[in-house]
């Protein structure tokens, strides 16, 4: 159990940009080299299917990680725990490099299932510790934190392409970024919020009492729905608009784009609705929004039509995630273990969602597999009443 300190306002201040930075360096790190997938293929000599294998391997890894994440982080402090997730990264990401360099998938493996076991707990980590900075200040915080991370994430792609396109190979990019982030983690976590924190025996204790909360289940639900939204989207919105519209490839990645561009802003200006707002209007709200933009890039037949229901899509889309993430963490006692619980059922949606759609585009078309995705939306609905604030005692 994280037992509260008396803060002062400034400490507050430079631990929201600290977990921040933490939120920013995540993205980045993955995204670097998520952006040069071809190029991981190419030095493997991998399958179309290989390949979808070896990025099984990293979500995998997550999926390990994150129902471990909970009692790690109320042993250690997310400070600790956000330290020791960046090192098993850059550990993932120098063993990638070796398989890189060498040519050899079993470094490559080893490397992303580290690297997936690192980003889930340090995913969890981050996330408590922004809860607990969001309660201090009194006011919304967790969309900004995403933000930061979707930031991160632009930043690292750029970082892929401009190295690409200098022909920098992909083992020596890889090295750059593994040199980097345990420095910058190493300077952030050092402004974290003070605390101390239970034994083992009770913060396993409370990992499995987590998972036998209603209201923690149905708000793991409620971050399913909008993650199989996000996921589906990252995954295939581009082959949607290449495929169910004959657009170019140019034009497909252009309505990833405005995706991923209208989450971001989301996420910065959510906030601000968060605050005037109740969550449960919010996310009704929200889904609503993904629900309109995604029947429009399905069933518009405009190539316009369907770029601008990308950008709804991403708008709708962009709160569901830190709204879960903070209803976890409304008590402070049981955060780690909570959003441990909701992550781990979240991040499924990751692991099964773009398979199944894939399976489904098979024999109907990607649109028509697409509508799966509605399932998630009413999901979202349904469960938007577990994100009211928890009642402290």
């Amino acid at each position: 159990m994280r037992v509260t300190s008396v803060v002062p306002v400034s400490g507050v201040v430079r631990a929201r940009r600290a977990v921040a930075i933490s939120f920013l360096v995540s993205g980045t790190g993955f995204a670097s080299f998520a952006s040069r997938v071809p190029a991981v293929r190419d030095a493997l000599d991998l399958s179309s299917a290989q390949l979808g294998l070896l990025l099984l391997c990293l979500s995998g890894g997550s999926i390990m990680g994150l129902p471990l994440s909970g009692p790690i982080v109320q042993r250690f402090g997310p400070a600790r725990t956000v330290l020791s997730a960046s090192l098993a990264v850059t550990t993932g990401l120098v063993m990638l490099a070796a398989g890189l360099w060498l040519g050899l998938v079993r470094p490559a493996v080893v490397g992303f299932v580290l690297m997936g076991l690192g980003v889930g707990v340090w995913d969890v980590a981050m996330n408590v510790e922004g809860a607990d900075v969001e309660r201090r200040l009194g006011r919304s915080l967790m969309p900004r934190l995403h933000a930061a991370f979707s930031l991160g994430t632009v930043a690292g792609a750029g970082l892929g392409a401009a190295s690409a396109a200098a022909r920098v190979p992909l083992a020596v990019q890889v090295l750059f970024v593994a040199a980097l982030m345990p420095v910058s983690i190493a300077i952030a976590v050092h402004y974290f919020l003070p605390g101390c924190f239970n034994a083992v025996q009770q913060a396993l204790s409370g990992a499995l009492a987590a998972w036998r909360e209603p209201r923690t289940l149905l708000i793991g639900l409620l971050v399913l729905g909008f993650a199989f939204m996000e996921g589906s989207a990252n995954d295939w919105l581009a082959v949607a608009m290449v495929d169910g519209y004959g657009t170019s490839e140019a034009l497909g990645a252009i309505g990833f784009g405005l995706f991923v561009s209208a989450m971001t802003v989301g996420r910065l200006f959510g906030s601000a609705a968060l605050d005037r707002f109740r969550r449960v209007t919010v996310v009704r709200m929200s889904a609503l929004t993904a629900l309109i933009g995604l029947l429009l890039v399905l069933l518009s037949g405009s190539t316009v039509v369907a770029l601008a229901g990308a950008a709804l899509w991403g708008l709708g889309t962009s709160l569901g995630f830190p709204i879960g993430m903070t209803a976890a963490a409304d008590d402070p006692q049981s955060a780690a273990a909570r959003v441990s619980v909701v992550s781990s059922i979240g991040y499924t949606a990751f692991l099964a969602g773009p398979p199944l759609i894939g399976l489904m585009a098979q024999s109907t078309g990607i649109l028509r597999a697409l509508f799966i995705v509605s399932g998630a939306l009413a999901l979202a609905l349904l469960t938007s009443n577990a994100s009211r604030p928890l009642r402290l005692r």
